[in-house]
């Protein structure tokens, strides 16, 4: 049974909402993330190492957003399942208010210590 305090459907939309938004923001940096031309005859040292750390960045924010694409999978998941909201250390409900802040936790304040 998922949580008794949350409206479902509410929940899940807003769990495909998230999923969107993080898809279209990947989409979007797609072009920083690619490879920086080496060519010292159209870009100088600096501009090149400025272009080396920028795609680094959007790497490491591609990343997390992949993480944060997992999660919101293993969310919908637990949903499909009638487990939502339970805790998965101690079984117990996770409280309303910060599944309300951020819906992809998977514990409870106390196991989450």
């Amino acid at each position: 049974m998922n949580h008794p305090e949350l409206a479902m459907e509410a929940v899940r939309e807003r769990l495909l909402a998230m999923r969107a938004e993080l898809l279209e923001e990947s989409e979007s940096s797609r072009e920083a993330r690619d490879t920086v031309t080496l060519d010292q005859t159209s870009v100088g040292r600096l501009s090149r190492m400025d272009a080396l750390q920028g795609q680094a960045m959007a790497k490491a924010e591609e990343e997390r957003r992949q993480l944060a694409l997992r999660r919101i999978t293993t969310s919908l998941a637990r949903i499909d399942r009638g487990e939502y909201g339970e805790c998965i250390g101690c079984g117990e409900w996770i409280a309303t208010k910060r599944l309300e802040w951020d819906p992809l936790v998977l514990k409870c304040i106390d196991c989450a210590e």
